[in-house]
């Protein structure tokens, strides 16, 4: 058996539905190992087609989607036409409800997602594209490991033309804060038990606010570039802000925030957006 390897050769920033948690901002690096013969070329597979094909393949199967854990009984699903309807209900009595093209969208049929269920449903997914002497892919997903604060965001960019304008996929990320060139964890802390399995969501998108069962809701709704959008969530799920919420802007915010706390100090935020990127204010 030959095989080659590319290690982190993609992130995967989506979210997925989880009945306790809400709904779940993930990042998971992707290690491929590709075995087969070797073709005319000597290779198993060329490194510039793996970075390229396997990498494009993985992204359109499941970054900056919407996972669903489609057997769950919490769960119901419906469509029509290219709409998909996704209703879960939490555990604590909230209902969490999307609407949105099926693209935006990753039903997965289990009962939870997670980095040992994806794999085999992407690694099938990927043998079906690649050339005959390729005879297995083997993939290792996982989250970084990252030692200090970090927090789970969803949210959607309504005016961005990539997918980043689906309203439901997001990223576990780390913060950075520092005070007068000092970095202050316990600031880092605080902002990851606030935005904890949030959904931050601009104020212009907010449709309406009703209760259900008892619990305020919050409705979300656009249209861009590839369809119309709706997410009903729980109000105590949610963070609002009133500009979109790309990562300069959360970056901007934050540094506002403490700005105003800490007026005579220089204040710097490192705000990642996934994997090795982010955007940095200083104020």
């Amino acid at each position: 058996m030959t095989a080659l390897f590319v290690n982190q050769l993609t992130t995967l920033d989506f979210s997925y539905l989880d009945p306790a948690r809400g709904v779940v901002g993930e990042s998971w690096l992707v290690d491929v190992t590709l075995e087969g013969d070797l073709d005319e070329q000597g290779m198993v597979f060329d490194f510039g087609h793996v970075k390229k094909k396997i990498k494009a393949s993985l992204d359109i199967l499941a970054d900056h989607r919407l996972l669903v854990p489609a057997n769950h009984p919490h769960v119901i699903i419906s469509s029509e036409q290219n709409q998909l309807n996704i209703t879960m209900v939490a555990g604590s009595g909230d209902q969490i409800q999307c609407s949105s093209p099926a693209q935006a969208i990753l039903l997965v049929n289990e009962t939870t997602i997670t980095p040992e269920i994806l794999t085999p449903i992407l690694e099938d997914e990927l043998l079906k594209d690649v050339p005959a002497n390729v005879t297995s892919i083997k993939l290792n997903i996982y989250p970084e490991a990252i030692p200090g604060a970090f927090y789970h965001y969803s949210h959607g960019l309504k005016k961005h033309l990539g997918d980043c304008q689906r309203i439901a996929h997001g990223h576990r990320s780390p913060i950075h804060i520092y005070l007068d060139e000092n970095r202050d964890s316990d600031l880092e802390d605080e902002w990851a038990e606030t935005w904890k399995d949030i959904y931050i969501a601009t104020r212009e998108d907010l449709l309406t606010e009703f209760d259900l069962n008892g619990i305020v809701h919050l409705k979300f709704g656009y249209t861009s570039d590839q369809g119309y959008f709706e997410l009903t969530i729980a109000k105590s799920r949610c963070y609002l802000l009133d500009t979109d919420t790309t990562v300069e802007l959360l970056a901007e915010h934050i540094a506002s925030e403490h700005k105003s706390r800490f007026p005579a100090s220089r204040v710097k935020v490192v705000a990642f957006e996934g994997f090795n990127k982010g955007s940095i204010c200083e104020k």
